[in-house]
């Protein structure tokens, strides 16, 4: 559960990021990193268009600077993108400057002050820096379709037993995650949609 639903006393490790939002509907946020990539980011987008649901990509510079084109249809399409570093850095490995370099580096071809943090965590500098130009995006479930440890059985039973009123819920359209966020995000969007959720976009 640590992972899935992250706790009260993590989450106060990041003054002012954003993990769950209240709403008066019955909402969920949904959300997608580490794309995007032609083998995989196109399908989600399908699927989405299927559904007529938006969604916010938190995309790796990099990806977007190799795939223009795919980067172009999440935008076109109507969905939310947001900084997700560019080379997917883990904070607690690099300094502050060499993350905030990276950062901007993304921003110049990103262009929103949505930010979530790659593997979920930075050191705190590093968010005092990024909070003065981002809007942090943590998340309220995670649904671990990128594990090697993971189930595609299990992605789905994280779904519907960390998901709540408000959640911002992460799939990843990334090679790594892909036979199993392919196999569990139609049942997921399925099953959400059957206890009466909604699907909002994170506000800017």
């Amino acid at each position: 559960m640590f992972i899935e639903r992250p706790p009260l006393f993590y989450r106060a490790c990041f003054p002012g990021a954003h993990w769950r939002f209240r709403t008066k509907e019955k909402a969920v946020y949904l959300t997608f990193d580490d794309g995007p990539i032609p083998e995989v980011t196109p399908w989600v987008l399908d699927l989405l268009d299927k559904y007529h649901i938006q969604a916010t990509f938190f995309c790796v510079g990099d990806n977007v600077r190799k795939y223009p084109d795919t980067y172009r249809q999440v935008i076109e399409r109507g969905h939310l993108v947001g900084n997700h570093t560019f080379h997917h850095l883990k904070g607690l490995k690099v300094t502050t400057k060499t993350y905030w370099k990276d950062v901007r580096e993304a921003e110049q071809l990103i262009k929103s002050n949505l930010f979530r943090p790659p593997h979920g965590h930075l050191r705190f500098p590093q968010l005092l820096q990024v909070k003065k130009h981002f809007k942090v995006i943590m998340w309220d479930v995670v649904t671990r379709d990128y594990s090697c440890l993971t189930t595609a059985e299990e992605v789905f039973d994280n779904v519907k037993k960390y998901t709540r009123n408000g959640s911002v819920i992460v799939f990843h359209d990334s090679l790594k995650a892909e036979a199993k966020m392919k196999e569990v995000l139609p049942k997921a969007i399925d099953w959400l949609l059957e206890q009466g959720y909604t699907f909002k976009l994170i506000e800017e």
